[in-house]
This record gives C-alpha cells, structure tokens and sequence, in this order.
C-alpha cells in the first residue's frame, strides 16, 4: 500500500492506494450514510451491505446528466431523513460524479460534516476524488456551483477495475495521459505500455503514480490560484466538447481536448513540436477515433462560459508544451473558435 497526505486550511486528506475499501470504512468509528450510484449499488450493493450492516444508503441515478441540483437537494434530504449530525461521515462510493456531488453535499450539510471516498472508477481514483474539487454543473455549465472540500480519507481500491468497461477505462485514460504531459517519466512508460493501457495490472500499478502527481500539485496549489491550473491541460475544449456533443464519456473528450491544445500550441507558444505529435498520438490511441459530431463553433460558443476565463470574451487554456512543461495562453473568442474549425477540418 502507498500512502499520500495533502495538508492545507481547508484540512488534511489521507489518501490511501492499494487497500480494501470497504474493510477500511467498515473501521471508521461513528454514526455513517452512505451515498453511491445506481449502477455501483447494483454491482457492489451486497458488498457494502456485508461490511456496513444498517448503514442507510442512497443511491443517485447514475450518469453525467444527473450531476445537478436536484441530484444534491435529494441527497441533502436524505442525508436530513438520516439524521445525520456535525460528528457523522458521508461516505461517497462510485465515480466522479459521486464524489462531486457527495463531497458537495457534505460541505453544505449542517455547515459540512466529514467525506470519506471511495473511488470505484479509474478516472475517479486517478483524479477526480483527490483535491477537494466539488461541484455541480448548473445553468449548462459544468461544474459551476461548488466549493473546496477536502475529503478526509480516499480509499483506492484496485479490484473496483476489474469491472469496468473499456469505455470507463478509456475515460480514466483521459486524465492519465493529461497528467502525463505533465510528468516526462510518466509519458515514458505510457508510451512503452501503449499496449497495456487497458490492461487492469498495469492501471492499478499506474494509479499511485498519477496520484502522487496530483497530489504534489494540490498540496501546493489546494485552491487553484496558480499551479493547480496546469492540471485544467486539455480542459477548456474538453469541457466545451462536452456540452454541446455529450455523446462520449469526460474522459474522451478530455483525450479529445488534448490533441485539439496540442495543435493550438505548435502555433502559439514556444514549443517542441515533435513532442506535441507524440503526445497527441498517445492521445488518439487511447480514445480510439475522434468525436466526429461536435460543432466547432458551438463548442467555442460553450468555451466563452468557462469557468477558467477570466477575462471577458478571452478563452483560457493550458495547453502542452515540451516534455513536462505547459504554458497558459487566453484566445480572443474569436481566434479560439477559428483554431477549432481549423483542426477540425485537419484531423478529418
């Protein structure tokens, strides 16, 4: 097992790789609730029954699409039929939309009550349920209401793998390949594995390693006022990408996101263009053919309500650069949606 602690105002968050997740919230003393999805309810239901017997649960209907204020305000008064109290734990068990919306929850909850998560998809436990980032999508955006929660513990168990489909590994990919343009020996042995990507060893063995990168981030950056922005690499379009096509999972279009930023980068920063070209195959070989049904100029139209802009019809990016290095650069709307339309009709 490997340990990580992050340390900072909001808190301290122990993550744990590598342990039995359920043996390990089954120790935690004090009153529990637990809050999953349906599809891990249906999977893990019994499991979670065995180890925490009389354990209320409420289960939200699994999908992206029910990452919203109903989703929270069911939770919340669940939690409140519960009889949850300031010394209790909620115990977020499912990906990453459980762990938003749970850890959400927690923080608004009597003015935030203790989070333990338990990540059960690959993207969950690589990125989403280490940092604190909570949130909702509202009003069409993503992740527009939410708050920095760090959860106490995480949990990282890697016989959840074992059950996902290609699609979910290929989402989780999204972010490894994200953090291996932040990390030279990351991509390294990516690319020397290309033929294990979807292979459940090699994804466990690699998910301490993804963690260890995020988690030197946060630790430094936990409320995003500098560094922590490197890990938005892809992001922007991804997110973009997202809204206007929602065919594919956020991994993909993360994966997506980075071969588009790529290509704005061999033209906008100083760059190693050869580099860019690796990673973008690297990319495109974990997602296995690009949307082909996204708008580009929607998308770009979606990119002006991002929350990373900060500045009024500017798109921000972080965009790859040279091995482990990225840069931020902002795009007039304009610029940006022509960029788009461009690489689209490029990769074709």
């Amino acid at each position: 097992m490997k340990e990580f602690v992050i340390s900072c105002a909001g808190g301290e968050s122990r993550i744990l790789c590598g342990c039995n997740a359920l043996s390990e919230i089954a120790k935690r003393a004090g009153r529990k609730m637990v809050f999953t999805d349906t599809n891990v309810r249906a999977l893990y239901g019994d499991a979670i029954a065995a180890y925490l017997p009389d354990t209320p649960v409420y289960a939200m209907q699994a999908g992206e699409e029910h990452k919203n204020e109903t989703t929270l305000f069911a939770l919340l008064s669940a939690m409140a039929a519960a009889q949850l109290h300031r010394g209790d734990t909620l115990l977020c068990i499912g990906g990453g939309v459980v762990g938003d919306v749970g850890g959400l929850a927690s923080a608004l909850y009597m003015r935030g009550i203790a989070c333990v998560q338990v990540p059960t998809t690959l993207l969950a436990q690589v990125d989403s349920s280490v940092g604190g980032k909570t949130a909702i999508d509202f009003c069409g955006v993503k992740n527009l209401v939410g708050v920095f929660k760090q959860p106490e513990n995480v949990f990282i168990d890697g016989t959840f793998l074992k059950t996902l489909s290609a699609r979910e590994i290929r989402c989780g990919l999204g972010e490894i390949v994200k953090h291996a343009a932040l990390d030279d020996a990351l991509f390294d042995e990516l690319l020397c594995n290309k033929d294990r990507l979807f292979d459940c060893e090699f994804l466990t063995a690699a998910v301490p390693k993804n963690v260890a990168i995020k988690a030197d981030v946060v630790q430094k950056d936990p409320e995003e006022k500098g560094l922590r922005k490197c890990l938005n690499l892809g992001h922007t379009t991804a997110h973009a990408f997202e809204l206007c096509d929602a065919k594919l999972s956020h991994g993909e279009y993360v994966l997506a996101g980075i071969v588009y930023e790529a290509e704005i980068a061999k033209t906008r920063v100083a760059c190693d263009r050869a580099y860019l070209s690796e990673l973008q195959d690297l990319a495109r070989y974990a997602l296995s053919g690009m949307p082909e049904t996204v708008s580009a100029r929607a998308a770009a139209e979606y990119a002006k309500l991002d929350k990373k802009n900060e500045k009024a019809a500017k798109i921000a990016l972080t965009v790859p650069a040279e091995r482990g290095k990225y840069a931020f650069i902002e795009l007039p709307y304009e610029e940006y949606c022509g960029e788009l339309i461009r690489i689209q009709e490029k990769i074709k």
